[in-house]
């Protein structure tokens, strides 16, 4: 039998990660847009050669939590650059971002 004494402490969040999300969705560009009160940020898959690009998941933050995600990547990056090396980021290797692509912007 499993033992459930060792389940999460008083103030603690047990996180659930299904199946289905586990297996991820695969974006090539994060569209973000704000308002007074949220951040929105929109998960796309532009493939070559094709007219449209799908948003696969848009998520929501308040500004605090978006300023935490802001740190949580630069402290990632950081880590991840020490064990493997610069990432490059040359403008000349990024595609350019299609202004009012996806929809309307927000306002709250």
């Amino acid at each position: 039998m499993e033992d459930n004494t060792n389940g999460p402490k008083p103030g603690e969040i047990s996180i659930e990660l299904t199946d289905e999300t586990a297996q991820g969705t695969y974006s090539n560009l994060a569209v973000i847009t704000h308002s007074h009160a949220e951040f929105v940020i929109d998960f796309v898959r532009v493939m070559p050669g094709m007219p449209k690009a799908p948003v696969k998941s848009r998520v929501i933050l308040t500004p605090e939590h978006a300023k935490r995600l802001m740190g949580a990547l630069q402290e990632n990056i950081t880590k991840y650059e020490a064990q493997h090396g610069k990432i490059n980021s040359s403008e000349d290797n990024n595609p350019p971002i299609p202004m009012g692509f996806g929809g309307p912007t927000f306002q709250a």
